[in-house]
Order: structure tokens, then sequence, then C-alpha cells
């Protein structure tokens, strides 16, 4: 493999933080990065840069850019809110915007600088079908509580008022519970993720009502953990706690990582989220982690 000395830069949306790497004009190095190996290492906290999440942006004919999303362990994300914010700050700050047309795994989205500085993406409507999320077998995606009566019989101490999922991109289980202040993210999170009942895995999050316009939120992300905020879980905890009546289409969501704004379209069903997307530093990957991959 040949060497590549790519610049990335380290970025983060209330917490939730990722590596970013703009590779529209180098597609090799966009095919060897690509790979979950390097992901894993790139992601790695003591020997790498550190992150939740690898970004790549890469060209495409039909939008300013494709995104593709790496998690922690490798696997790929079809979408994650924090991390097209940060892309499209990264972008916009570039000279690509003001207003940004991407390609992902969900489908198309665009993204824009607030006037207050913040970014607004438009995240797509969720999916609720069972074989969308996807579930492995039917189930009423609006109350899952019964399904998943077993697993949860290890943690007596959780009493949901109701379980539902949707797909915003990636499978969600959004638990609503009435203090997340006695929820064991982690543990739960944990021994939920890779319940048979999820194929793909799922982002298990706790969603607290604290209002009609705001919610609590806190998450286990898929490949990643807990992590301090995850757009794409903020979105379905809206989306999930709308549809069962729960908290209006526009919302203040309060994540571990500080504040997202969240406001569903009433026809379109389509999801706009806004909030925060700050850079942290600028580096270059040295060749000898690409080739330590290789080992």
């Amino acid at each position: 493999m040949p060497l590549i000395e790519t610049p990335f830069v380290k970025m983060h949306g209330l917490g939730n933080d990722f590596v970013v790497l703009d590779l529209r004009a180098d597609q090799d190095a966009a095919a060897v990065l690509r790979r979950p190996e390097l992901a894993r290492a790139l992601a790695d906290r003591r020997r790498g840069v550190g992150c939740d999440q690898v970004i790549l942006i890469e060209s495409d004919a039909t939008a300013d850019a494709r995104l593709r999303f790496l998690n922690a362990d490798g696997s790929e994300a079809g979408a994650c809110g924090n991390g097209t914010r940060c892309a499209a700050a990264l972008m916009i700050e570039g000279g690509d915007g003001p207003r940004l047309d991407f390609v992902t795994s969900f489908g198309s989205l665009w993204a824009e600088r607030a006037a207050d500085g913040r970014i607004r993406v438009d995240m797509g409507a969720p999916r609720f079908g069972w074989r969308d999320i996807p579930l492995s077998a039917a189930a009423p995606t609006e109350d899952l509580a019964e399904t998943l009566a077993p697993a949860l019989a290890d943690f007596p101490e959780l009493k949901p008022i109701k379980i539902g999922a949707a797909s915003m991109g990636n499978p969600h289980c959004i638990i609503i519970v009435d203090d997340m202040n006695r929820v064991e993210v982690e543990r739960i999170g944990a021994a939920l993720e890779p319940h048979p009942l999820f194929p793909e895995r799922a982002n298990i999050g706790f969603v607290q009502v604290l209002a009609p316009d705001r919610l609590r939120y806190r998450v286990f992300e898929r490949g990643a953990g807990v992590t301090e905020a995850c757009g794409s879980g903020a979105c379905a905890a809206l989306a999930v706690t709308t549809r069962l009546g729960f908290c209006a289409p526009k919302a203040t969501l309060q994540l571990d990582g500080g504040l997202l704004d969240i406001e569903q379209d009433a026809e379109t069903g389509r999801i706009v989220m806004t909030g925060p997307a700050v850079a942290v530093f600028e580096g270059r990957l040295d060749p000898q982690l690409l080739e330590a991959t290789d080992a």
C-alpha cells in the first residue's frame, strides 16, 4: 500500500467527537481510509487520534459531497447528525457554503449555517416499519416493551413508560423513562445493543419528558458506547415521543454534551436539527499508522 499523509480535523458536536477527513481530491486515499481497521486505529484514544466516529468527506457527482460515517469499532453507520453538522461546518468555513447538499446511505440531506452561527441539518424522515429499522421479526415498533421484557428482567429498577423504535439511517431503540437519574445507561445499553431483535445492533436511547417541548436524552451508541451526544438518536427520540403523544413536534433536547433544537415538519415528516459544531485541532496522519494496520 502506498504511503499516505492525509490531513484531518478533530471536531465535536456537543462532545460527540470525530476525526474528519476531506478526501474529495484524493479518491485513492478514500479507498484506503474506508478500511474498518484504520477507523479503529484512528478512534483509539491511547494510540490514535481518539474519537467516537471517523467521517470521510468524498466527492459525488450528484451533490456537494458524499459522507461516510465509521464507528469506533470500524463498522459503518448510515447517518450521524452531529457528524453531519461538523462536516458541513468544515466545508462552509472552507468556502463551499452557505448551503450544502450531501449524499449518505440514508439518502440526500442538506445543511446550512443558521443566523446564530450554529448548523442546521435536514436529517430526513424517520422510518417506523419493522423491516426499515430493521428488526429481526415483525413487532409493534410503537411499543416493544413486551418483546424486550425477557431482556429487561435483569434490570428490575428500570420501569419504562414506553419503548419505541425508529430508523434515522441507523436503528434506534428509544426507552421513555420517568427519571433519568435512575437509569444505568451503560449497563442497560450494553445489554440491549446486541439483542437478537436488532440484527444490525441498535443505538439504545433513554428519554425523559421534562415538558411537551423539552426532553432529556442519553444514549448508548452502537459501536461506540455511551457518548455525550447522538444527533440521529436525538432525532429518533423526538420522532418516537411525538408519535406516541408525549412531545410536540418542535422541542429542545438536553443531552449530556449540551442542547439541540429539533423540529419535525408536519407535512413531510422530515426532521431538521440545529446545534453547534466545533473544530478542535488539525493534523496529519502519519503513514506509519496506515502501515501498522496492515500488520
